[in-house]
């Protein structure tokens, strides 16, 4: 646990221990995936001393779980680099609708009080 639960809402800490859960389970199949592989690599390597055969796994399972790291990085990057730019492109179409509505309504005024002008004038 790494004591982020800073909120007092339960379902806020429920969800935050739900993903921190996820993420261990995430990262703990990622290990054995990469056990698996190195087991199948030294199998293929019969040769092999077992102190060979253990070196060779560690430095495997090492370099497999550095490359997924890099990779976890790199996507958590372009996820916030998307995250930024789909935000700014949503607040300028924001502005822009707010903008159309805010003239529709001040010509919707406008035409409306020229209107009432016009039947005021046209009365006897």
């Amino acid at each position: 646990m790494t004591g982020e639960f800073t909120s007092d809402r339960p379902q806020a800490r429920a969800a935050a221990l739900a993903s921190e859960v996820e993420g261990y389970l995430i990262a703990r199949a990622e290990r054995d995936d990469a056990r698996r592989e190195a087991d199948a690599l030294c199998a293929r390597l019969p040769w092999l001393t077992t102190g060979q055969a253990e070196d060779l796994r560690r430095h495997y399972i090492d370099q497999r779980l550095n490359v997924t790291c890099r990779i976890l990085r790199n996507a958590i990057r372009r996820t916030d680099h998307l995250h930024q730019t789909y935000e700014a492109r949503y607040a300028s179409l924001r502005r822009t609708l707010l903008r159309r509505h805010a003239a529709a309504a001040c010509a919707v005024l406008a035409c409306t009080s020229a209107i009432g002008a016009a039947l005021t004038a046209l009365r006897p």
